[in-house]
């Protein structure tokens, strides 16, 4: 008996297995001629930003720009940075380097390797040199945009000319801003250990030891913080009932701390500091005494802030009320100056 020929095998197709080559060689297509267009976006968007800017009185240019980070990173390349705003402040940078993902072209890392130099309007600039000098700025559909500065070994330096900035270096100093609910914002800013250029009265509460600052508050009508120019900005905030509701605010110079948890602040209408703040202060009378042996206040008034300070101790710490009215600075019953100047 003769057996049947046995059929021949069919041939395997092998379709399936190039078409996941084939979907990753058009997805990889794809996503360079995305890059591309995601580098031209970018560079229109900042020609757009430079234009808009310069014509409302903040001029900004730079020297050359490069942006690279093909295939998944957006590096931008800056040199020779200008930015100005009208009432003189100014910032100039040698080279600044940003970089964003290119899936998220809204969140930018951006670093000042060689310093930079700030104007002020008055005094002159200040050359700034840091170990590290960075930022971080995203979220621009909000208000205030989220901004983080961040500097660690920081020296400053007055340019020829100029007057001498209040600190010569400093181990650190923060700045973060942020949007919140109900048109709030929050700011925190710190700065520690800075060696300050005090004279008089701060150098003899200072002791030529370090002085730190750490100021954490929530401001609300952040929408309306806008303006031609600081003072202008700051005017229309303060005329919108803006208010600054402070969360901590330390001030240590030497062995003399004030520490304030409490308080809320405004702006008036000369542009001086409003408002009350519940504080608590190391070393109260001596550094009242120093103010009254220095010609700041009268010895009567020192002795009168001294003798409040000591009844309001716990230990070396005085509970006291610091008041800001009517353009003068109240520690207590005392007078000790006039109210801080915001424009």
């Amino acid at each position: 008996m003769t057996l049947p020929d046995p059929s021949s095998p069919r041939k395997v197709r092998r379709t399936g297995l190039y078409v996941p080559y084939a979907i990753a060689v058009v997805l990889a297509v794809g996503w360079c001629g995305a890059w591309f267009w995601i580098e031209r976006q970018a560079e229109q968007q900042m020609d757009a930003a430079r234009a808009r800017l310069t014509a409302g009185g903040y001029p900004i240019s730079w020297t050359s720009r490069r942006i690279d980070g093909f295939p998944f990173r957006l590096d931008l390349h800056l040199t020779g940075v200008r930015i100005g705003e009208p009432s003189g402040w100014g910032l100039e940078l040698p080279r600044l380097e940003a970089e964003a993902n290119a899936y998220d072209p809204g969140h930018w890392i951006l670093a000042a390797p060689q310093g930079a130099t700030f104007t002020r309007p008055r005094d002159g600039g200040v050359a700034v040199q840091a170990k590290v000098l960075r930022a971080s700025v995203s979220h621009f559909g909000e208000y205030p945009p989220r901004l983080s500065v961040q500097g660690e070994d920081l020296t400053f330096a007055a340019a020829p000319g100029a007057r001498p900035y209040f600190v010569s270096a400093a181990k650190g100093f923060d700045l973060h801003l942020r949007a919140g609910p109900g048109d709030q914002g929050a700011v925190y800013v710190g700065l520690d250990q800075a060696q300050a250029n005090l004279t008089g009265l701060m150098a003899r509460i200072a002791q030529g030891k370090p002085v730190g600052i750490t100021a954490d508050a929530i401001f609300s009508n952040a929408a309306e913080f806008r303006g031609g120019s600081w003072p202008t900005a700051v005017d229309s905030w303060r005329r919108a009932g803006g208010r600054f509701q402070v969360r901590q605010l330390t001030i240590a110079a030497g062995e003399s701390i004030l520490d304030a948890r409490s308080g809320v602040l405004s702006v008036s209408d000369v542009g001086r500091v409003s408002g009350s703040l519940n504080a608590s202060l190391r070393q109260a009378p001596q550094a009242l005494g120093a103010m009254g042996e220095a010609g700041r206040i009268t010895p009567a008034a020192a002795s009168q802030g001294a003798q409040a300070a000591r009844a309001a101790q716990q230990g070396d710490v005085a509970h006291m009320v610091l008041d800001f009215q009517d353009g003068q600075t109240k520690l207590g019953p005392v007078v000790i100056g006039p109210a801080p100047r915001v424009f």
